[in-house]
């Protein structure tokens, strides 16, 4: 049995997949006649919804293209959702946090009590680690550059680098990534004849060419940036031979220190760095045993580390002896 509510949702239902259907043709699938339909098209008209009316013998409705209409959420789509709004605040997009916070504010307005409360705790009991994030402001460059990359369409940009200086740059983009709490646009450089990546903040400028270029089926943004952040320019360059199999090595989150290639003795991690402390820290942290090649300064570092944690054992065992 169908009552006048579903038949009128169905008739927004069919205009959503449609667009333009004729009015006859309408009344023919919800089994009703034409002045019943017209009824229905009132109704919806009343609550907003945008629907044109073709007069004739052959007229149809249409329904206005930029027309969204009301979502439904289940329980768990709602906490997804959440879920979701709290990671994107976090993202270092100054722009996004009012919309963010928008967008919450309405999914809380039509809770149920119960949901309502969930939500809350799901809210104030999470705590994301994404420090440090210092929001920046790139709404702009974000979108336009989203644009270009899904377009396949190359933009111009003023690109400000880590020594203030500007410089004009065209571009391929071929993706985007948020590493290490930045946003980096990748892709070629008609400037430099080659790949690179640019820190989103640090557009000044930036606008859509009609110049098309072809996207890398394979290429991975996030690999790129990685790797081009792990060699670039620093005080030391550091040889380190990693002595496990290719099992071993897919557990160890070592590929934001350099690059790693075959080696005789298991795998070689090389790359620059203007720590050599941090460095050691880091490679303190390896399930696997390494062996330090280069520098020598590298070497004095380990050893130092080794004897910190030498150290707190020693403290700990102490401890134990007074507490005896």
């Amino acid at each position: 049995m169908y009552y006048p509510t579903t038949r009128v949702l169905a008739v927004l239902a069919l205009l959503q997949s449609h667009r333009r259907i004729k009015g006859a043709d309408l009344a023919n699938r919800l089994e009703v006649d034409v002045r019943t339909l017209r009824r229905y098209i009132t109704t919806l008209q009343d609550l907003g919804v945008p629907i044109l009316a073709e007069r004739g013998r052959n007229g149809a409705y249409i329904l206005d293209e930029v027309y969204i209409p009301p979502l439904f959420f289940t329980n768990d789509e709602v906490v997804a959702l959440t879920m979701g709004l709290l990671a994107a605040k976090k993202l270092g997009v100054a722009e996004m946090i009012p919309a963010v916070e928008s967008v919450r504010s309405k999914l809380e307005q039509s809770m149920p009590p119960q949901l309502k409360a969930h939500i809350q705790d799901i809210s104030q009991s999470i705590t994301l680690d994404t420090r440090p994030i210092h929001q920046v402001a790139l709404n702009q460059s974000l979108l336009l550059m989203s644009t270009a990359v899904q377009q396949q369409r190359k933009v111009d940009l003023v690109y400000q680098s880590r020594n203030q200086e500007e410089s004009g740059r065209t571009i391929a983009p071929y993706g985007i990534v948020f590493y290490q709490s930045h946003w980096y646009a990748v892709g070629y450089c008609d400037l430099r004849e080659a790949l690179r990546s640019f820190r989103l903040e640090r557009v000044l400028a930036i606008s859509l060419t009609d110049d098309l270029f072809k996207r890398p089926s394979k290429f991975d943004p996030l690999e790129y940036v990685i790797q081009s952040n792990a060699t670039l320019p620093r005080t030391y360059l550091f040889r380190v031979e990693l002595r496990a199999d290719a099992n071993q090595l897919k557990h160890e989150s070592i590929h934001h220190l350099g690059t790693i290639s075959g080696h005789e003795n298991g795998f070689l991690l090389q790359g620059t760095v203007d720590d050599l402390d941090w460095l050691a820290r880091e490679l303190s942290l390896l399930s696997c045993s390494f062996k330090v090649i280069a520098p020598n300064d590298l070497k004095e570092a380990v050893r130092r580390r080794a004897q910190e944690l030498l150290n707190s054992i020693s403290d700990k065992e102490e401890d134990d002896d007074r507490r005896i």
